[in-house]
């Protein structure tokens, strides 16, 4: 899905005729993916181990 928005956003960019309602369309869909992917950063994020805690190689303090 954001592979197609920012298709789309890009296009409507490009266009100094853009409608202002078409910007404000896509930079609500660009934010919602931002989000989106967000979201998933920290959720991945949060399943990382965390370096020196626990990992058995001695370098923890």
């Amino acid at each position: 899905m954001g592979t197609d928005v920012l298709g789309h956003a890009r296009q409507v960019l490009d266009d100094p005729m853009s409608p202002h309602t078409e910007v404000r369309y896509v930079g609500i869909r660009l934010a919602e993916c931002l989000a989106d992917a967000l979201r998933v950063a920290e959720s991945r994020g949060l399943r990382l181990p965390v370096p020196g805690v626990g990992t058995g190689t001695g370098h923890e303090g």
